[in-house]
């Protein structure tokens, strides 16, 4: 009687699967964790896609341990970083610890897990774009003008401590223009541009990277009108230049003079005439006439 009631069960879960397949239905396809991101060391988030869900409902949960550890948690919190996500605060993070992430999708006809995704938080830092960007045309007595631009640290990395070397990149071009002229400021907080076009709206946008981690995202464009009077190029260099090597020409023309040689001779000397190897000129000379007497 067992054996005839264990059949029956069998019997009738295998119905219920073929006529499950029938209509469509299966197991999910496995989830892919997508990526984790710490905006600063102390908290962090994970993405997962879904897969197809067998045309059931399906549930998703994400479970992790710390290497070295053998007991399993689940995600503490499935809503502050939106759908199909796992948001750990600081109670739940720890730095120089390796967590080992899957993703569970599970319907009524079963489940699958994701590919597992090993997470050192100190190496996804990802930092939000740099705040209070501002742009500022200045002019200086005593020097060109030029265009300020300043901002501030990402809010949510704690740059005063040390914990952080955030560098910065900024970008700009002209509104219409296609290629961005880029700059690259270790710790600063402010850049100074002097070569711009006169007449033109410029376009300006920054973004930052830890020392371990990735860059943030652009942050949104900033805008200035350069006057029409603005200064192309700096030619105080050039004038300082040109100045020097006239000065230079000067005293050379000088000491030529002084030394009594024209500018050919200095440029060109006279080549000496060709010697032979033990001949004197200066006896020729004196027996010269000696030898012409005797000839009469």
């Amino acid at each position: 009687m067992k054996e005839n009631a264990a059949s029956r069960v069998v019997f009738i879960l295998l119905l219920f699967l073929n006529v499950s397949l029938l209509n469509g239905q299966s197991p999910p396809e496995k989830p892919k964790l997508v990526k984790c991101r710490s905006p600063g060391k102390e908290t962090f988030t994970c993405w997962w896609e879904p897969g197809a869900d067998g045309g059931l409902p399906t549930n998703y949960t994400l479970t992790y341990h710390k290497e070295g550890e053998t007991l399993i948690h689940e995600c503490p919190d499935y809503k502050t970083g939106g759908p199909n996500s796992c948001y750990f605060s600081k109670k739940h993070t720890s730095i120089w610890k390796m967590y080992v992430i899957t993703v569970n999708a599970i319907n009524q006809m079963g489940i699958s897990s994701s590919d597992p995704l090993y997470v050192d938080v100190t190496y996804i830092v990802e930092p939000e774009p740099p705040a209070n960007l501002t742009l500022e045309l200045k002019h200086p007595e005593d020097r060109k003008p030029y265009l300020w631009i300043k901002w501030s640290p990402p809010t949510m990395t704690d740059v005063k401590s040390g914990w952080f070397i955030i560098q910065y990149e900024i970008r700009l071009k002209p509104e219409k223009a296609t290629d961005w002229e880029t700059h690259f400021t270790p710790k600063q907080t402010q850049l100074k541009i002097f070569n711009l076009y006169p007449g033109q709206k410029y376009l300006v946008q920054i973004r930052c990277k830890p020392d371990h981690g990735y860059w943030s995202e652009w942050s949104p464009e900033s805008s200035i009108q350069i006057p029409n009077d603005f200064p192309v190029k700096d030619t105080s260099m050039w004038i300082f230049v040109a100045i020097l090597s006239a000065v230079i020409c000067l005293i050379m023309v000088w000491a030529v003079a002084l030394k009594g040689y024209s500018m050919v001779t200095c440029i060109l000397p006279p080549v000496p005439g060709p010697k032979i190897k033990g001949f004197d000129v200066h006896l020729l000379e004196i027996s010269q006439p000696s030898r012409l007497v005797s000839m009469f």
